[in-house]
């Protein structure tokens, strides 16, 4: 029960309620299906059923922005399919990534013989493609052009594994990095954000390296498990053989050391994230972007010196996904984000930890960066008394029930109807 992994936690159990009862709309509204295409209706379909995470922010997007982000994402979620797709022979697979960008302009192609769970994004992939060309041709040019890039970077790591730190941040690059890079394009062309958000490259690219590689550092035991090496082995290779002898008990400490010294890595890009962050300047964009990197720090304290890592995939609390969800609408409320979590890996950092000193560097530089007193991180993790903590478990744990039938009866009056 969501509401029980937030006991201790008041401010979560508010706006787990609050959100319940409507308060998503102000950060996601709901859109006017009825009155889209057919085809565009069922792209935001497949959005919705690919991607439980993004395609909330993205439907939230202002105007022509968000049809051209739902198509991005689609795109490009096909084009991933088509590499995490093991039944694909390589000799079919490489050629099929480096044309992908060419099938957006072929009517009829699509992929029947998938076995992956999006295989929808596909088979149907003619649906895609002809949303992609009822765009406008500055959205189509930028889409076009991050496949392309994209696909050749998946085509090159087929074949070879991410040995170094420099290779783990290009394989970070092809698969989120350039998304990043293609997105703040698509912000400029639309004209909501100024033309510099899509000129800086750098600052883009930081972006979705910071996603990506916590996704990597949280997914660890998944991958191993199902023969997927992500972790680059210039890192795993200090502590052990293999990357897979790390989850052994008597590897705990080793692996500690290694899980840490990738969350350093990964920490080294959010000064980055706070100077892209700092530019934005229409709402819905600034949720869009700011929404997954607070979550993103968030799960990296999470995983910091977290043994569990090795265990289970290790996520962040709903409650506290909510709650930042409904906080990061501005970057004051980022900044003192930002600055509990970096003080939270801060405590953690072990006096014995190979990489304690690039840590301590690292989040001095983020506390800089951040700009942000002790006194309004302090008013963001006050606590309630004892007898009231008391009494709203008592009554969230009574009501919950009862509130999440209500509020889903109200809800599915205005839910999307599948075309």
């Amino acid at each position: 029960m969501d509401i029980l992994k937030s006991l201790g936690h008041p401010e979560e159990i508010f706006n787990l309620f609050k959100f319940k009862m409507g308060g998503c709309k102000t950060v996601m509204p709901k859109l006017d299906y009825e009155s889209m295409s057919l085809s565009l209706r069922t792209c935001y379909l497949y959005l919705n059923q690919t991607s439980r995470s993004f395609a909330a922010v993205i439907q939230a997007l202002d105007g022509e922005l968000r049809h051209a982000v739902c198509i991005f994402y689609l795109v490009l979620r096909a084009l991933d399919t088509v590499e995490d797709d093991m039944t694909i022979p390589l000799d079919k697979k490489v050629p099929m990534l480096n044309d992908f960008h060419t099938y957006l302009y072929q009517d009829g192609w699509c992929f029947t013989e998938s076995q992956e769970k999006d295989r929808q994004v596909l088979s149907d992939f003619p649906t895609i493609s002809l949303e992609f060309r009822n765009l406008a041709q500055q959205y189509r040019d930028v889409i076009s052009d991050i496949c392309h890039r994209m696909g050749a970077g998946m085509a090159d790591f087929l074949e070879k594994k991410v040995g170094s730190m420099k290779e783990w941040d290009l394989y970070c690059h092809y698969v989120a990095g350039l998304v990043g890079i293609g997105l703040s394009q698509l912000f400029s062309a639309s004209q909501l954000e100024d033309p510099e958000v899509g000129r800086d490259t750098e600052l883009a690219n930081s972006m979705g390296l910071f996603l990506q590689k916590t996704n990597i550092i949280r997914d660890y035991l998944e991958d191993t498990q199902e023969g997927r090496v992500f972790w680059p082995q210039e890192a795993w290779s200090q502590f052990a053989g293999r990357l897979e002898d790390l989850a052994q008990p008597e590897k705990l400490e080793s692996a500690l050391s290694c899980l840490n010294l990738l969350v350093t890595d990964a920490l080294r890009h959010v000064p980055d994230v706070i100077a892209y962050l700092s530019r934005l300047r229409n709402q819905s964009v600034f949720n869009f972007c700011a929404i997954p990197q607070v979550m993103a720090i968030a799960t990296l304290s999470t995983c910091y010196n977290n043994p569990m890592v090795f265990q289970k995939v290790v996520k962040i609390r709903k409650g506290q996904a909510v709650t930042l969800m409904m906080e990061a609408t501005n970057m004051s409320a980022v900044q003192t984000i930002i600055a509990q979590y970096s003080q939270e890996i801060l405590q953690k950092v072990s006096h014995t930890d190979p990489s304690r000193d690039k840590t301590l560097h690292i989040l001095a530089l983020i506390r800089e960066k951040s700009t942000l007193s002790q006194s309004s991180l302090a008013s963001r993790t006050h606590h309630l008394s004892p007898m009231y903590l008391s009494a709203a478990m008592l009554l969230a744990a009574l009501s919950w029930q009862y509130l999440s039938t209500t509020a889903a009866q109200a809800q599915g009056t205005g839910d999307m109807q599948g075309p």
